[in-house]
């Protein structure tokens, strides 16, 4: 496995921000236009911005990094199989297509690169809210209207999971509420509760706007490796019921997570187990 330096992370960083960033038009076009809705095998929704997104991703990735195996889930869901190794990438290229399909603008374009086990690197676009996240040792974000680069260093701004107060901000999935994630709420101080679609989830709580976000149900690690990289680079950590931190690259579970806590300071992670 390679270790990676700062100054490594944080290239990786970029380039995996510019690629999320080059899919945005795509997904924006095929938004505007509020094209037809498919089925996958599983039953759940796709539209034409998941394939034209992955394409252009994983292009993007083939030609920057060709040598580290692309792990995408509309190419996951065609069958194409791809031998997972120490260091792979994970890509969803529209995290949130229940969000993208009542068009209220919380999905996401995700990227990350993951070394023996751990996401070190990811980047989280959200381009109808031209909103990108990114990280490698450390978490940024920074505003970037879609058909736009990446901006200068001026523009980024640093951001940290802060300590938990003593009234906690919970973040839950707008489009999957279950009785799990309502008891696991009901045994902690929380004083605000707040919705969101995709991968935000994890943003939020990287900045410091939200504290914990339980997922009781089921997830892909497509779904949460990029949102992973950004909170944990901002000092948060993602814990599964066993208290371990969210690995990746589970061949035996095809890539299945658990039911995971994301916590913004790991403190209070042990505190509530």
């Amino acid at each position: 496995m390679t270790d990676l330096n700062h100054t490594a992370r944080e290239d990786l960083a970029v380039l995996l921000a510019d690629i999320a960033l080059a899919a945005g038009p795509a997904v924006m076009e095929v938004y505007a236009a509020d094209a037809a809705v498919s089925s996958k095998s599983d039953g759940s929704p796709v539209t034409l911005a998941d394939e034209r997104a992955e394409a252009i991703i994983c292009d993007r990735l083939a030609r920057a990094l060709p040598d580290t195996p692309v792990v995408a889930e509309e190419m996951t869901a065609a069958g194409r199989q791809v031998a997972i190794a120490d260091r792979f990438l994970l890509v969803d290229p529209l995290d949130g297509t229940k969000e993208f399909i009542t068009r209220n603008g919380e999905f996401t374009i995700n990227v990350a690169l993951i070394e023996g086990g751990k996401p070190v690197a990811g980047a989280v676009y959200a381009p109808a809210l031209a909103r990108l996240w990114f990280a490698g040792d450390r978490a940024f974000v920074c505003d970037v209207p879609v058909g736009s680069g990446l901006p200068g260093r001026a523009a980024w701004t640093a951001i940290g999971a802060r300590a938990a107060p003593e009234r906690l901000v919970a973040v839950a999935s707008r489009s999957h509420a279950d009785a799990e994630t309502e008891a696991f709420l009901a045994r902690l101080p929380v004083g605000e509760r707040r919705a969101a679609g995709s991968s935000l989830k994890f943003c939020l709580v990287a900045e410091g706007l939200a504290d914990v976000y339980p997922r009781f149900g089921p997830t892909m690690e497509w779904d949460t490796a990029a949102g992973d990289a950004v909170l944990r680079a901002a000092g948060g950590v993602v814990l599964t019921a066993s208290g371990a931190p969210l690995a990746y690259g589970k061949a035996d579970a095809k890539l299945r997570n658990g039911s995971f806590i994301a916590w913004g300071d790991p403190a209070a992670a042990a505190r509530f187990r």
